[in-house]
């Protein structure tokens, strides 16, 4: 059996979890509600403010199902109480985000100005001209909106210039040796 799909799922003080038609989740939190639905055959029931998630057979595809379907609400959880952020590092001469109302302006070198509009229930916050954070109560899209700011100029491995998540370790090349050797 699935050890990510056994484990019950804490329902924190002030979130409360809504189950119907037996595969459409809801939970609603102080920071916003979600809704989801999980595949059919996973059985989702509340017991002494805990969630259980249980696989009504051994098959491959139901016990492939059952850690997904656990981590997917255990998220929507976490997403209603404490929400979701990535931050990402701009690197590179002239390469900078300037915020403007909720879009955010960037300048990754092109001949134009990339301009980037979050989707709803997403904010995008530029404390520094060389850092993003974007932050909301769905990691889907946090992550998803995270993975499309970087991909607009994805780090390079010889100078390091580009857009990577905070963190994130570029594996830098030596490059060419200078001319050593040509005549």
């Amino acid at each position: 059996m699935s050890r990510i799909g056994r484990a019950p799922i804490a329902i924190p003080q002030g979130v409360t979890v809504n189950v119907k038609d037996g595969n459409l989740v809801t939970v609603k939190g102080p920071k916003g509600e979600l809704s989801r639905v999980i595949h059919h055959d996973m059985k989702i029931a509340i017991e002494d403010n805990h969630i259980l998630v249980q696989r009504p057979s051994d098959v491959k595809e139901h016990r492939s199902l059952h850690g997904l379907s656990r981590t997917l609400i255990a998220n929507m959880v976490a997403g209603v109480t404490t929400g979701f952020s990535k931050t990402l590092e701009i690197a590179g001469v002239g390469y900078r985000a300037a915020k403007s109302g909720t879009k955010v302006n960037l300048t990754l070198g092109f001949s134009h100005p990339v301009v980037v509009e979050p989707p709803k229930g997403i904010t995008i916050d530029v404390p520094t001209p060389n850092k993003i954070v974007v932050s909301g109560i769905d990691k889907d899209q946090v992550g998803e909106l995270a993975a499309k700011i970087r991909g607009y100029r994805e780090p390079e491995p010889y100078k390091g210039k580009g857009i990577k998540y905070e963190g994130e370790h570029v594996r830098r090349k030596v490059g060419k040796a200078g001319g050593k050797g040509k005549k």
